[in-house]
């Protein structure tokens, strides 16, 4: 008897957590085929998410990108804002990695306006969200825009004491005050 795609997803979380993202990609790879066969489009999209992130794990960023963009439409046309939030960071994320910065940007924009736009977003998403486009806008020399985005992301950190997040806003802030 073979498992069913969320059996499959659940163990590919736990295997990535135990670091064995062989076996982790492998149960995410058959997932994706039980769920592309049974049309079950909200698990395709975990799975592809789940896909994605170990592809970004095994360095494979091309990958990585195409499946969280395949899980970035499928939520556009069925899944809630907060999963196409979430997803469409990572598609952001990838492309600044991968230096498409003006590719990245509309995708932080969007997921930071789906995220503000919604009562059920937490702090920490939010600030997460912010992170991103601030580094963007830092990296591309947008000081003052920069500015701003870090000042929220570090009072968003501060307000659920995520001391990592509040420490790295000030020091990019420090970095801005010296330019």
């Amino acid at each position: 008897m073979s498992a069913s795609s969320d059996e499959l997803i659940e163990r590919a979380m736990q295997a990535r957590r135990e670091h064995r993202l062989d076996d982790a990609k492998l149960d995410l790879i058959e997932a994706v085929s039980i769920c592309r066969q049974a049309g079950i489009k909200t698990e395709l999209a975990w799975a592809l998410k789940g896909l994605g992130q170990i592809e970004r794990n095994q360095h494979s960023t091309e990958n990585a990108l195409r499946h969280y963009q395949e899980a970035t439409d499928i939520y556009r046309a069925e899944g809630s804002a907060l999963q196409l939030a979430h997803t469409v960071r990572h598609v952001a994320d990838i492309l600044r990695e991968l230096g498409r910065v003006e590719a990245a940007e509309p995708y932080y924009c969007e997921a930071l306006t789906l995220y503000r736009g919604s009562q059920e977003a937490l702090p920490l998403d939010v600030a997460n969200k912010i992170r991103g486009l601030a580094i963007l806008k830092q990296d591309g020399g947008d000081s003052e825009q920069s500015r701003v985005l870090w000042e929220e992301a570090r009072d968003l950190y501060a307000s659920v004491h995520v001391d990592a997040g509040v420490k790295e806003s000030a020091r990019r802030l420090s970095q801005l005050s010296k330019k």
